[in-house]
């Protein structure tokens, strides 16, 4: 077995879902966005993961889906959230978002990686079940993950004088296949 697993978004999908909230949440959109540049890093040790790091360049951010709404998001909509998020991200001075795991615990369906997620120059702890599935000649990994943006910094974009919000926990998912022989 290598070393070290490198895995990007050729490998997988990193994607963030929106909540909506306020008086006019139904106005709203749930949005799916996502990650279309990052890189995780597996090190092991024997058979073993001994520490595991994710980067995201905060600018790959792509909206590739929306439910609710009056109607769906338009192009110039699509670009105009993707416009929003960058700024509330502080993607100008924060270009990356990082997970490194420091702690990692073999689980019933895979691994508890903690550590630090740092977002818009914050970092806080965070946990998250990392599910690993034999699929024969290639691991199938997974997870699903909450976090707060306020805990950051970062302020859910509102419109309509705050009566229709991005609810501030968003969700992430992670889906990523890597072949047992690299």
């Amino acid at each position: 077995m290598t070393d070290v697993w490198t895995l990007d978004a050729a490998d997988g999908e990193l994607l963030l879902r929106t909540g909506v909230k306020g008086r006019a949440a139904r106005m709203g959109h749930r949005l799916t966005i996502a990650m279309t540049r990052w890189q995780a890093t597996v090190r092991w040790a024997g058979t073993h993961p001994a520490a595991v790091e994710l980067a995201v360049e905060v600018d790959s951010f792509e909206v590739v889906g929306s439910q609710g709404g009056v109607k769906g998001l338009s192009g110039p909509e699509k670009a105009l959230v993707r416009s929003n998020a960058l700024s509330s991200l502080g993607a100008d001075r924060f270009p990356k978002i990082r997970f490194a795991a420091d702690g990692i615990e073999e689980s019933e369906n895979g691994y508890r990686l903690s550590g630090a997620l740092q977002i818009r120059g914050k970092q806080r702890e965070h946990v998250i079940d990392l599910h690993t599935e034999d699929l024969g000649d290639s691991w199938q990994l997974s997870a699903e993950s909450t976090v707060r943006q306020s805990e950051y910094g970062i302020k859910p974009y509102s419109l309509l004088m705050g009566s229709v919000q991005v609810a501030d926990e968003v969700a992430l998912s992670f889906t990523a296949v890597h072949a047992k022989d690299d």
